[in-house]
């Protein structure tokens, strides 16, 4: 008798359930998804949760609309893994090319878009710690907390990201480990923090360090622009400088923080013009601006802070055997082909997807 094949409808389910399992941020944020299939640059529009206003009642009620809004979020990333295979391995039971193929490429799409959600960091200005230091103590998630809750974060679905360096700093806390303190000795036996000050703690590899643009390190610069505005006019008085900023970059100005959002040209004579988030709250005139150095950009946030977009993705017209398969608002698309020149057979992997900060005033970076 002949041997069976693995079909690509198998490896699909079996790959979806695999990726299901190695993603940390996606199942951390806002997700939309809808089985229409869609191509890479499409833009879709992404509802988010309605906002409403508490009214004094006096005579009677004050009806608000359902302002639920939309937002477009292009559909611009394919997370790809392709692997050669062999017709031995694809004779293999379902579990063993689980094992032994589908759970590594699943495992590095995981990493990929994990990386890709971390990355929206960028789009955040509001901070606490110190730039350098990873933080290591109880009072550097409550710092943060207090961020949030000046922001007037909702208390429910705040998550809380770190990389390992900062995990392994607090995740020994007696205030951590100790049960009759935090109630579980799971972070003793399984290394898990679980909720922490009203935080649901994780530890992501993929958590990014920001490097700074060289005009940050500037110690001069002072800040002039007009309440409302989202551009700033930086200038140093050490008028040789020709440095820049990068998008990312934090900076403060009277105490009020903000973010560069856009990579700015070279300074001339020490003068740049960044744009920045949020737009100015007052008028600033030659106000001294305090710049944060290169750190590790560790989150705390709301899950309605960032979304994750994913659409299935069409198969591909003529010579390749394909199946997409959908489940738990995931959308993952299996390519079989055969290289006439090489004679070799490739299992593609791929996935199609989009991010969006809709609120950054739901998410604050933690420095480390």
């Amino acid at each position: 008798m002949s041997n069976s094949f693995l079909t690509v409808q198998e490896i699909a389910r079996e790959a979806l359930v695999r990726l299901e399992n190695n993603l940390v941020m996606r199942q951390l944020v806002h997700t939309d998804f809808s089985n229409e299939f869609a191509k890479k640059g499409d833009t879709v529009k992404v509802k988010i949760p309605a906002t409403f206003e508490a009214n004094d009642f006096e005579d009677e009620i004050t009806t608000q609309d359902i302002n639920e809004g939309e937002v477009p979020v292009t559909l611009d990333k394919i997370a790809d893994v392709s692997v050669a295979v062999t017709s031995k391995e694809l004779t293999l039971s379902i579990d063993d090319f689980g094992f032994q193929v589908v759970e590594g490429a699943m495992q590095a799409l995981a990493q990929k878009i994990d990386h890709s959600l971390t990355g929206l960091y960028v789009d955040i200005p509001y901070f606490y710690g110190t730039a350098g230091t990873t933080p290591n103590s109880l009072r550097d998630i409550s710092g943060v907390r207090k961020v949030l809750n000046n922001n007037k974060v909702p208390n429910v679905n705040r998550r809380l990201v770190f990389d390992p360096e900062a995990e392994a700093e607090l995740i020994v806390l007696d205030a951590i480990v100790n049960a009759e303190k935090s109630g579980t000795t799971a972070a003793l036996r399984e290394a898990s923090m679980g909720r922490i000050l009203g935080f649901d703690t994780f530890m992501d590899q993929n958590i990014r360090t920001h490097i700074t643009g060289d005009y940050a390190a500037l110690t001069d610069v002072t800040a002039s622009g007009t309440a409302g505005s989202n551009t700033v006019t930086l200038t140093s008085a050490a008028g040789a400088s020709t440095g820049r900023l990068n998008k990312g970059d934090l900076l403060v100005i009277n105490g009020q923080q903000y973010v560069v959002t856009e990579n700015t040209a070279p300074a001339v004579s020490g003068t740049l013009t960044a744009k920045v988030y949020p737009n100015l709250k007052f008028s600033y005139s030659d106000a001294p601006v305090t710049f944060i150095g290169d750190h590790v950009a560790n989150l705390a946030f709301h899950r309605n802070a960032f979304a994750f977009v994913n659409r299935p993705m069409a198969l591909p017209s003529g010579g390749a055997d394909g199946y997409v398969e959908t489940y738990n608002g995931l959308s993952i698309r299996v390519t079989r082909g055969y290289d006439m020149k090489t004679k070799q057979e490739t299992i593609s992997f791929d996935i199609l997807y989009g991010l969006k900060t809709i609120h950054p005033e739901l998410a604050a970076r933690l420095l480390g």
